[in-house]
């Protein structure tokens, strides 16, 4: 996503034709704001999900500027925030991050995403679902690799390698944490759990025409933390978060797990249940 595609950028609020090629052209002549605000979306773009104290601190803007401009693209519909709790920091009110929204990856172009959906159309068509799948596990194998030395790490403790999972994903600009859900009795301490979300996707386009994407992700988290998993709900499904139910009352992670079908219950929930724990 750090491509030039800033380019598009110049003077957000400028008119702006197609060309025959499908690129967008745009007036040259831009105000002071539309130029700032077009360098703080480009900065969103690039280091999303970023506050609006890292983007003051890297555009060298007071805050109450900052916030300014991140207003106006808010309503705009260009950015969205996503609230995300810091991993260890306890209760508290969730801060807010900002990221470009489904309509702002349109207004500035997602021409790979598109050239990818369709190259894996044809691969579907030329080799089947199974050559699109082992596409998807290869692409999920380098973020195991990277990620496996660090859950290994955190030990045995299944909510421990989690929140370490979690903190993997974060860095990576998944916008990740991990609520822990303490069952009470009468409940049995077996159906404690940590909820593992992920409030941004970077190929939520691509998922949504290609669910295997989300199930091979799935079945990586379940081999990391050393437990069945189950996905409640996808950002690709229409979900405000992508929500995956880790079991923490069992046995301390012994080795690979194998996902299992879900169970009554646990199956993705409806849209207008997907909210973040």
């Amino acid at each position: 996503m750090t491509n030039a595609t800033v380019v598009p950028f110049a003077g957000h609020g400028a008119p702006r034709t197609t060309t025959d090629r499908g690129h967008v052209a745009v007036s040259p002549v831009a105000d002071p704001d539309e130029r700032t605000r077009d360098r703080v979306l480009g900065a969103v773009l690039e280091h999303g999900p970023i506050s609006a104290a890292e983007l003051g601190d890297m555009l060298g803007f007071t805050p109450a500027a900052v916030r300014r401009h991140l207003d106006h693209l808010d309503r705009s519909g260009v950015i969205e925030v996503k609230r995300v709790a810091k991993a260890g920091a306890g209760a508290g009110r969730p801060a807010r991050r900002y990221v470009l929204s489904s309509q702002g990856q349109s207004t500035l172009g997602n021409d790979y995403l598109d050239i990818a959906t369709l190259a894996l159309k044809q691969l579907q068509e030329v080799a089947g679902d199974d050559a699109v799948r082992a596409f998807a596990v290869e692409r999920f194998a380098d973020m195991e690799r990277r990620y496996a030395p660090e859950i290994e790490q955190a030990g045995t403790d299944i909510t421990a390698r989690a929140r370490a999972l979690s903190e993997a994903l974060s860095r990576d600009g998944f916008v990740a944490s991990a609520a822990s859900i303490e069952a009470k009795a009468p409940l049995p301490a077996a159906l404690s759990s940590v909820q593992l979300c992920q409030g941004h996707c970077p190929i939520q386009q691509l998922a949504a025409h290609f669910p295997v994407f989300c199930d091979v992700e799935t079945e990586v988290f379940s081999r990391l933390v050393g437990v069945d998993v189950r996905r409640l709900s996808t950002l690709a499904r229409g979900g405000h978060v992508c929500t995956t139910h880790i079991p923490t009352g069992r046995l301390a992670a012994g080795g690979p797990q194998v996902p299992q079908a879900a169970p009554a219950g646990l199956n993705e929930v409806t849209n207008h249940q997907q909210e973040r724990p």
